[in-house]
């Protein structure tokens, strides 16, 4: 099964070269009364489908991202990435919970949702929301973390640190991640990794060797790379397989 969806994700990046990409739109997601603003993309089929909430990185909307988002309906989701960062750069952890449980809400008024089969993915702050709130929040079936920080907490705005619910988790769970990760050294994930390994939770990491923090973009774009070109393949692949 894990071969047949490598080849369809690979598929799917094929398309966009032959530019039959899914266009999203921006649409507000109204959450403790304020509208976030946030970009969605869903393939032209009415019939249900998976569907994936994506969390950018502390750098914000990135049209990277938008395009991401794109190239995820044209491989099969409805995505939907919430701007979480609208109203506040840094907003506290139960903010960001709380926009992504409206996300959820927003997803579920769609007739073209299979709200049984839904992901959550998100990149360096997005990433951390990842591997926060996937233990937290049922509704996810499976989530992929890309260049996360698991133990980031302790603050007023950040209580907790992900490694604090490595109990709690249940759906399984991707890990990208590179060598070179400034900002979230790779023995941090390492350690995080031989936690849910001890804890016997259903996990993969992939390492890319000497790659930086935030290796899917360049200058906000979509980086022409081998690690970026892989770990999107992998994701794709990771959904394909875990969002029944």
């Amino acid at each position: 099964m894990l071969k047949h969806a490598m080849t369809m994700s690979a598929l799917a990046l094929s398309s966009l070269a032959l530019g039959q990409a899914v266009k999203g739109a921006d649409l507000d997601v109204t959450s403790g009364g304020k509208a976030y603003r946030s970009y969605l993309a869903a393939p032209a089929s009415a019939t249900p489908k998976a569907a994936v909430i994506l969390l950018h990185s502390f750098n914000g909307l990135e049209q990277g991202y938008r395009d991401l988002v794109d190239e995820m309906a044209a491989a099969g989701y409805v995505t939907l990435a919430l701007g979480w960062q609208t109203f506040e750069k840094g907003p506290s952890d139960a903010t960001v919970k709380a926009l992504v449980e409206d996300g959820l809400k927003t997803l579920a008024a769609r007739g073209d949702v299979n709200m049984n089969a839904v992901g959550l993915t998100g990149f360096c702050a997005g990433g951390r929301y990842t591997m926060l709130l996937l233990p937290q929040m049922k509704a996810f079936k499976s989530g992929v973390a890309w260049y996360g920080f698991p133990d980031s907490g302790g603050t007023a705005t950040q209580p907790q640190a992900p490694n604090a619910f490595i109990d709690q988790l249940s759906a399984p769970l991707l890990i990208l991640h590179g060598t070179r990760d400034q900002p979230s050294p790779i023995a941090g994930i390492y350690s995080y990794a031989q936690k849910l390994d001890a804890a016997n939770k259903n996990f993969k990491l992939t390492v890319y060797q000497g790659e930086p923090h935030s290796f899917l973009l360049k200058d906000g774009k979509i980086a022409d790379t081998y690690a970026s070109r892989d770990a999107r393949r992998e994701m794709l692949a990771y959904f394909s397989d875990t969002l029944k």
